[in-house]
C-alpha cells in the first residue's frame, strides 16, 4: 500500500525490519537500505535500468535477499515545492510496484529528494572522490540520504508515539 506520509507508514511496518530508500533516474535507480532498527542508512548499490519488470525483479531480490519491510522512494519535487513530470513518473513506478506479487504487502511512501543528489556529490567531493568513482557512486549515495532523512523523521515520530 502507498502511505501518504510517514506517521502512516510507521504504523504499517513490520517490526525488526529494514527499509529500503531508492534514487529514481532515468537511467539508474539507486538502492541504500537500513539497519534492522531503523536508523542508519547504508548506500548499497545502483540498478542500471532497462525495463520495467527487470528493474522491479532486481529490486525483488534485495527485498527478500535483505527481508526489507518497506520502501522510501525519493519525490523529486521541484524547488517551489510543486509535483512535475517526474514525480508523476516516481508515484507510477510505487503504483506499479504494487501490482507485482513480490511488493503487494510492502508498505510504500515518498520522502522529498531535493537537493539529496548535491549533498551526495559533495559528500563524495570532500572524501576526495574520484569523478570516475563520484559517476559509480552517485545515485546510491544519494538513496542514502533520501532514506536517512526518512529514518530520522521515523524516529521523531516513534519518539512521539
Amino acid at each position: 500500500m502507498i502511505y501518504d506520509d510517514l506517521e502512516q507508514l510507521s504504523a504499517a511496518l513490520p517490526r525488526f525490519q529494514a527499509l529500503a530508500g531508492l534514487d529514481l533516474g532515468d537511467k539508474t535507480i539507486g538502492v541504500a537500505v537500513s539497519d534492522t532498527w531503523l536508523s542508519i542508512a547504508t548506500p548499497l548499490e545502483t540498478i542500471r535500468r532497462r525495463k520495467f519488470s527487470l528493474d522491479a525483479d532486481a529490486l525483488a531480490k534485495i527485498v527478500q535477499d535483505r527481508s526489507i519491510g518497506g520502501l522510501i522512494l525519493g519525490l523529486p519535487r521541484n524547488m517551489d515545492g510543486s509535483e512535475g513530470p517526474r514525480c508523476q513518473s516516481t508515484r507510477a513506478f510505487a503504483r506499479n510496484l504494487l501490482r507485482l506479487p513480490a511488493f503487494a504487502q510492502t508498505p510504500i511512501t515518498f520522502w522529498d529528494e531535493r537537493l539529496s543528489t548535491v549533498a551526495a556529490e559533495r559528500a563524495l567531493l570532500e572524501a576526495d572522490t574520484s569523478r570516475k568513482r563520484r559517476a559509480q557512486v552517485i545515485d546510491h549515495v544519494a538513496a542514502g540520504y533520501i532514506l536517512q532523512g526518512a529514518l530520522d523523521r521515523l524516529a521523531v515520530i516513534n519518539r512521539n508515539q
